[in-house]
């Protein structure tokens, strides 16, 4: 079963798309898009392309618990996703994993350019690896 991971974003979102087994985090890719809509017609088009059943969003929670203005943007994403693409749409913490995909890029040896432009697929890939993580402890 293939599952996509959304990193969502105001100008640009990061995607992960297991393998066919669900066990491995695989492609991954990044759209650029301002509008939800927008991201949400590439998103379920993507899903089709890959064959995804199952989306798990990036729920952005703050670092003390609390819910803030962008939980509420992922939450109007999910509704929007489940509506466009019929899956079901998972919300994920994703606290750190923007931070975590910076420090990896840094440490690979990307400079600042160079991770603007994959930062968001690799939140996604971290995004997809701790639920995939969860999946098989279940």
């Amino acid at each position: 079963m293939r599952i996509m991971a959304i990193d969502y974003g105001d100008a640009h979102t990061g995607i992960a798309v297991s393998d066919p087994t669900g066990l491995l985090a695989g492609c991954t890719a990044v759209i650029t898009a301002y509008r939800p809509e927008a991201v949400a017609d590439r998103i379920a088009a993507l899903a089709a392309e890959h064959g995804a059943e199952e989306l798990v969003l990036g729920h952005p929670i703050n670092m003390d618990g609390t819910l803030g203005p962008r939980s509420e943007k992922a939450r109007a994403m999910k509704a929007l996703l489940e509506e466009r693409t019929g899956l079901p749409v998972t919300l994920w913490d994703e606290r750190r994993t923007t931070i975590d995909a910076h420090q990896i890029l840094f440490n690979s040896g990307k400079n600042a350019k160079q991770r603007k432009k994959t930062v968001d697929a690799v939140a996604a890939a971290l995004i997809l690896e701790g639920y995939l993580t969860y999946k098989k402890s279940r």
